[in-house]
């Protein structure tokens, strides 16, 4: 075996494996396993840079290996989603569209290029029962044989065997029926074939030499004028290669600063189609969703992965997979891992020894030092999570003045019974202790917003002062302050800040605001423009309790003094920063904990599962860590909030709203226990 160690233009080999945040050992131990396990390569990037790089006496950084049905997404996705961006097809065009021999046949005709990219066309594959290709008759034969040419019996003798849209089966026809759509949509273009679009807008700016990549089986097919590649398998490509496609992809279409291909069409072409999902091919395998010829682990179907994992495999369990919430990328070549008669499965050993494995060496320090105030936090079984209000996520929370909490839900219908349509921005209302707390729904005409995702104004941040409520609503462009004087029944529209503050969060005390350290009210937020991207860090503002609503009222932190006291500033151009963790600084809590007397942090570092609780003395630190993790293990879990009524009078004993858990959003409580230890801080000091 051999450890490569030269440099890879923008992939840069890191001279100690764990400066990515990886753990060595434990990288180590997932190469040992694979080299008896038929791998000839193993390569794992961290932050775009390779982290970890093995190959087998027999392969090396600059040998291709073959991609087998890895070139569904290395080409096949590529390809279809260059096209996609051009505006050359739709996913929902039917295929006719661009295969006009099918317009007329009665079922191809309603085959649509989604369901060619999420083999849901109903073309039946060419395999039958484990026979090899090479034995294969009939026109199963002759697509493997590519006699006269694969294309020409994948789109006239390879049956529709159910009706498209209604099924999954695995289908390498129906690739080259895709191949075959792709390439006539680029009649007129500057690159008129696969080969060589994918060459000119994605290879060459990666900087991947042509003899490190190549597809189609090493040629070409001459069918009705056009040049046609295969998509399905026949490529050749490094490890490095590979690697360098699944980070564009990671990144959203950029490489270096240039958009090679758009980033909504990448988003698009990874999320969830929307169509049947494929069956497992054993029991129990961990077969992904689809998205547009890349698989995706959208539901969770991979144990201990992140839900925004996505991948391309193929025979002999070729993979690459990247993980935009850890930003990691991995490639594993070599020959199938399965042992001799087993029944794992194709996915089952590509989780347990490569993907989950690797996730788990992710060791990304937490960026401040552990705290002397609480040692520890425990948290309740999984089990004993309680998930109200299923279809709904989001949770701000706030004690109100008789007692009751308040909050808001978005994307979904609230708490049972729900009500009768999906609201971006619903409301409810809380009684009771979290063993017994009773929750309903309150409607409100101008406070309620429909539209899903981003593209629906979000509760953000919620407090109630002087028996006011207060909300910061998101996906407004910047945020906007809003209240209400009817305890959520009606709203007033009031201000937004100019710049920053994509996520602004109020820093609670307790009941109607009781025990506030002075007269102001404080602010956080992740410093950018957007609540789905992850910054560098927090910001922090405040305005006095009675003035609010005033624009020109509000100040911004800057820096502590020698002293420790927090320096402010009117122009919002000049906020500094409260709290810093690059490219981990997204959705925020914060609660006032009385009996510890500290200020706590509840900090989303993105939509996968990492977060972590912070506390200091001051709303603006210095900052400690009570609990740290880059990946929770429960999946796409996000949100994580600490209600001030929830704070038991032990001072120990806390609990902890979130959303997500299983396939759906929901209002999800756990309660943790804090280890408190001798704490070095004082009361809060006066700004």
């Amino acid at each position: 075996m051999r450890i490569a160690s030269s440099l890879l233009l923008a992939l840069t080999l890191s001279a100690a494996p764990d400066d990515g945040g990886l753990d060595r050992a434990k990288l180590d131990a997932v190469r040992d396993r694979l080299a008896a396990r038929q791998t000839a390569s193993f390569l794992v990037l961290r932050r775009g840079r390779i982290a970890y790089e093995w190959y087998s006496a027999k392969s090396g950084p600059d040998k291709p290996h073959y991609t087998a049905s890895l070139a569904k997404a290395l080409v096949g996705g590529m390809s279809l989603v260059a096209a996609l961006d051009d505006g050359r097809m739709k996913p929902d065009d039917p295929a006719w569209k661009h295969i006009p021999a099918w317009k007329d046949d009665p079922r191809r005709s309603k085959v649509t290029i989604r369901q060619l990219a999420t083999h849901t066309s109903g073309i039946q594959d060419a395999e039958h029962e484990g026979t090899p290709h090479d034995k294969l008759t009939g026109w199963m034969g002759a697509f493997w044989a590519r006699k006269p040419d694969p294309f020409t019996v994948a789109l006239h003798q390879a049956p529709v065997i159910f009706e498209p849209g209604t099924d999954n089966a695995y289908s390498n026809p129906g690739m080259a029926a895709l191949a075959y759509a792709v390439t006539a949509s680029l009649k007129g273009a500057p690159q008129s074939d696969i080969d060589s679009l994918l060459r000119e807008r994605f290879m060459r700016p990666l900087g991947v030499a042509d003899r490190d990549w190549s597809i189609g089986y090493g040629r070409a097919y001459e069918v009705d004028g056009m040049k046609l590649y295969a998509n399905w398998g026949g490529g050749g490509f490094t490890a490095r290669a590979t690697a360098r496609v699944g980070l564009l992809m990671l990144q959203r279409g950029q490489w270096n600063g240039r958009q090679l291909v758009s980033r909504a069409w990448v988003e698009k072409v990874l999320t969830h189609a929307g169509m049947p999902d494929p069956k497992p091919g054993a029991p129990g395998d961990p077969v992904p969703s689809s998205g547009l010829a890349w698989w995706l682990n959208a539901k969770g179907s991979w144990p201990g992965v992140p839900r925004d994992a996505f991948a391309g495999a193929g025979a002999g369990q070729q993979l690459l997979v990247a993980i935009p919430s850890l930003d990691l990328v991995i490639v594993r070549n070599g020959g199938a891992m399965n042992p001799p008669g087993g029944k794992a499965g194709f996915w089952r050993p590509l989780v347990d020894e490569v993907i989950r494995p690797v996730v788990e060496a992710v060791a990304e320090p937490a960026p401040y030092p552990p705290s002397s105030a609480i040692r520890g936090v425990t948290f309740a079984p999984a089990s004993e999570i309680v998930r109200k209000a299923v279809g709904s996520d989001n949770w701000p929370l706030t004690w109100m003045d008789d007692g009751a909490q308040f909050t808001s839900y978005g994307d979904g219908w609230g708490f049972e019974p729900r009500v009768e349509k999906k609201l971006s921005m619903g409301f409810a209302r809380l009684t009771g202790g979290p063993a017994d707390f009773r929750a309903e729904n309150v409607r409100s005409a101008s406070g309620e917003r429909v539209g899903d995702g981003r593209k629906g104004a979000k509760a953000s941040g919620l407090l109630m002062v002087d028996k006011a409520l207060y909300m910061w609503v998101r996906n407004v462009d910047v945020a906007q302050l809003v209240w209400s004087e009817d305890r959520g029944r009606s709203w007033t529209w009031g201000f937004k800040f100019e710049t920053g503050f994509a996520t602004p969060a109020f820093l609670n005390f307790g009941r109607n605001y009781a025990g506030a350290r002075d007269e102001y009210v404080y602010l956080y937020s992740q410093d950018g423009a957007s609540a789905y991207e992850s910054d560098d860090r927090l910001v922090l503002a405040r305005a006095p309790k009675s003035r609010l609503r005033e624009r020109a009222a509000w100040e911004f932190f800057v820096r502590p003094d020698e002293a420790g006291r927090a320096v402010w500033t009117r122009d919002i151009a000049q906020c500094g920063e409260a709290f810093r963790y690059p490219r981990n600084v997204q959705r925020v809590d914060a609660v006032y904990h009385p009996g510890l007397k500290r200020y706590l942090l509840a900090l989303g570092y993105n939509h996968e599962g990492g977060w972590g609780l912070y506390d200091a003395p001051e709303p603006w630190g210095p900052w400690t860590t009570a609990f740290h993790t880059p990946h929770w293990g429960f999946g796409g879990t996000h949100g994580y909030r600490l209600p001030a009524k929830w704070i038991e009078a032990d001072g120990k004993t806390m609990w902890l709203v979130f959303s997500g858990t299983k396939e759906n959003d929901a209002f999800c409580l756990r309660r943790l226990t804090l280890e408190t230890g001798t704490s070095r801080t004082t009361a809060p000091t006066a700004p």
